[in-house]
């Protein structure tokens, strides 16, 4: 499955450095005070930076506080939406539950007092055993893929970039494909999760192996050989699907292939919840280091940064998450290039305050897409990954059109 981040390579641009001399002296690169604010004085795509100031002084301390305040709001205001989502996420379906029997059935679950519930066992069992773990799946892959989207357009230093760029989507795809295919159960109800995530690493490992033969790995040997590697699993992809004589499975494929919240229970949600609290835990302690990249490797490294290493690290980081999540919800595009970008609109380029952001932004939006996925064509389900499609296809038209018209005026200064 081709993404339209393939041309990430070619975007890949320098970024100004217009503030690195403020900050030259300084050995550690996680206390810089120059630094910690590269992101502030920079624009809010992860692409070539402009120079912009904040108003109020030389290092904008005035817009310091205001951008915390703006943070904090954001923040507040995302998870109280986050909050009526997932409430409309259970409520919302075939069969209609009032939003006051959603909370009383979830609190009543947790342990509080319901002398006389005043709701049936069936829709008892369709908010807890149903709709629950699909909702916390949208939430938790919504909210690991921006994250892992931010990071990755931060590490390449390109505004295009998203979590399926290095192959990890077609390696888990032909893995699932494979265990449908072929009808393999080895591990039961979760084989199919666990061909996938496999599919993923040996994926990721191949891209790894490909873009490091000759030498230094760099960014753009990585796009470049994860766009090789997906190509040639895409194919491998289709052949099977052509060549298989039994249309049940097709079907099946495609299906997955779209991607899909459907199917999750309560045993297979603790694999991505702990891939997207590892994740986030970590990038969180490396955002002044993601802050870093964005005024160029050559500053970064002035300031103590060994590039190369932390973004080898980073890069295995943000596969494995991903691998992860495609194996529980498929390959469910566009939610890791759009958000960053938009989450940037309100709370400036800082990761520390653009991973929070994101990952409360991007569980509200695929909590919103799966009910349209559910209930646009009711009684038959869209695969979510359609509807995001539907959504990032005209975004991207639109980013690349901002870029470009950033671009002449550029050249017009």
């Amino acid at each position: 499955m081709t993404r339209p981040a393939t041309d990430a390579a070619d975007t890949t641009g320098t970024a100004g450095t217009t503030d690195a001399a403020d900050t030259t002296g300084t050995t550690d690169a996680a206390d810089t005070t120059g630094t910690t604010d590269a992101a502030d004085t920079t624009d809010t795509s992860a692409g070539p930076a402009v120079g912009r100031r904040r108003p109020g002084g030389r290092n904008g301390e005035d817009g310091k506080g205001a951008g915390r305040g703006t943070l904090t709001a954001t923040l507040l205001v995302l998870a109280a939406l986050l909050v009526v989502s997932a409430t409309a996420g259970l409520a919302i379906g075939s069969v209609r539950v009032p939003p006051g029997q959603v909370w009383g059935i979830v609190t009543h679950a947790l342990g509080a007092p319901w002398p006389e519930p005043d709701w049936s066992g069936a829709r008892e069992t369709i908010v807890l055993d149903v709709r629950a773990p699909r909702v916390l799946l949208a939430v938790v892959t919504g909210a690991g893929l921006a994250v892992v989207g931010t990071a990755l357009q931060a590490l390449l230093r390109n505004p295009l970039a998203e979590p399926y760029l290095l192959g990890v989507s077609s390696g888990a795809s032909l893995g699932a494909v494979a265990v449908i295919v072929f009808g393999v159960n080895v591990f039961g109800p979760v084989s199919l999760s666990v061909a996938a995530f496999a599919g993923a690493l040996g994926a990721l490992l191949l891209v790894y192996a490909t873009a490091r033969t000759g030498g230094r790995l760099t960014p753009v040997r990585l796009v470049l050989s994860g766009v090789a590697i997906a190509s040639v699993l895409t194919a491998v992809l289709d052949l099977l699907l052509l060549t298989t004589g039994r249309g049940n499975e097709a079907r099946t494929v495609l299906a997955w292939t779209l991607g899909g919240l459907g199917g999750v229970t309560w045993g297979t949600l603790w694999l991505p919840s702990a891939a997207l609290l590892t994740g986030v835990g970590v990038l969180m302690t490396r955002a002044r280091h993601l802050n870093l990249l964005l005024v160029g490797e050559e500053a970064a490294t002035t300031m103590g940064l060994d590039v190369a290493r932390f973004r080898a690290r980073m890069f295995v980081l943000v596969s494995l998450v991903t691998g992860v999540l495609v194996a529980a919800a498929g390959p469910i595009g566009f939610v890791g290039l759009m958000l960053p970008h938009l989450v940037r609109l309100f709370v400036g380029g800082d990761h520390r305050r653009v991973l929070p952001t994101a990952a409360l932004g991007g569980a509200v939006f695929l909590v919103w897409a799966d009910i349209a996925a559910r209930t646009v064509a009711a009684p038959m389900e869209i695969p979510v990954g359609v509807l995001t499609a539907l959504c990032g296809g005209p975004f991207f038209l639109w980013l690349m059109r901002r870029d470009a018209r950033r671009g002449t005026d550029r050249g017009g200064a």
